[in-house]
């Protein structure tokens, strides 16, 4: 019994040691085959995600070049063209000299507009004027006009609220129910950091930038006209006030200065600067002339707090008795 007993013994643990291999070889193979399909699927779906994200792109840039197009035609008739007429002069004298004012603008609040400074006080920034009134010489706002799309007439708008450290101001809209109730632009919360997208909105060249795009007929009555004001009347009586919009991008921002290359002309300043969301991020302002890329701005964040202040003056004024 005992010989057979250890001629049984290696057949008792042989069949355990075969299956406890092939459970081995079972799970190698099958490692082996996980790895494999892993391994080639892999490629796959790089591929996959690398095209995904190239469609993305690919629907962002298009979104950005419809961007111009689709702020112009959205918010046009909230952008105007603004005019006016100023002297400076010594009192009981004629007037030293007295100049006409281009330049644009566009509704923030009900009734309320912005722009720069320069527009809504024009000697301000004026080397010429300066001198004068150093001497004693009073500066005098004779007139003052918006131009609105789709309004058939202008309307009288007066300073509201001029900042203090910059170029920017705020202009009540005088009378006109019509133009108070035209829809404000909507403003961002945040500016955007350096390459994004912009366009801007204006009037460049004011007068002589909308004759020189109305129809013939309309350009050669006007083209040789040196009646600023009388053509104004006659492109908005003709539904010819027209902004017109660039587009380029963002390339600096230094404190509450934005650099951006969308090019614009005497005419554009006060005019909205749009992101690539269609919101107003800064007040186009300047330009440097001989540089492509030289298109000066300002944050809109630095505007948020001169609209405050013009709001509720612009409440103590609605309610002082009409002369």
């Amino acid at each position: 019994m005992a010989e057979n007993d250890s001629l049984e013994e290696p057949v008792c643990t042989f069949w355990p040691r075969v299956i406890q291999g092939a459970l081995i070889g079972f799970f190698f193979v099958t490692l082996g085959f996980i790895a494999h399909y892993y391994y080639a699927a892999q490629p796959i779906d790089d591929l996959q995600a690398q095209v995904h994200d190239l469609s993305l792109q690919i629907d962002q840039l298009k979104q950005e070049q419809a961007m111009p197009a689709m702020v112009l035609n959205r918010y046009r008739n909230s952008i105007c063209y603004i005019f006016g007429v100023y002297q400076v002069g010594f009192e009981g004298q004629q007037p030293s000299f007295r100049a006409r004012i281009s330049g644009s603008g566009f509704v923030v609040e009900d009734g309320l507009l912005a722009t720069n400074r320069h527009v809504a006080e024009p000697w301000y920034g004026d080397a010429e004027a300066a001198a004068l009134i150093n001497k004693g010489a009073k500066p005098k706002l004779e007139k003052l006009v918006a131009f609105f799309p789709g309004l058939s007439t202008p309307v009288n708008i007066s300073p509201l609220e001029l900042s203090a450290q910059g170029d920017l101001a705020i202009v009540r809209i005088e009378g006109s129910k019509a133009a108070r109730q035209i829809e404000a632009l909507p403003l961002a919360d945040q500016t955007p950091p350096p390459g994004e997208l912009v366009a801007v909105i204006g009037y460049p060249m004011g007068i002589l930038g909308m004759v020189a795009k109305s129809p013939q007929a309309v350009y050669e009555r006007l083209a040789y006209r040196h009646d600023d004001q009388g053509s104004a009347n006659e492109l908005a009586a003709l539904s010819l006030i027209r902004p017109s919009a660039t587009y380029g991008h963002l390339g600096d921002v230094v404190g509450d200065k934005l650099i951006y290359d969308a090019p614009t002309a005497h005419g554009g300043s006060g005019g909205p600067v749009f992101n690539s969301q269609g919101q107003v991020i800064g007040i186009n302002e300047a330009y440097i002339d001989g540089f492509s890329g030289g298109t000066l701005g300002i944050s809109v964040q630095a505007l948020r707090p001169l609209i405050a202040a013009a709001e509720k003056k612009s409440q103590v004024v609605s309610r002082l008795p009409s002369n």
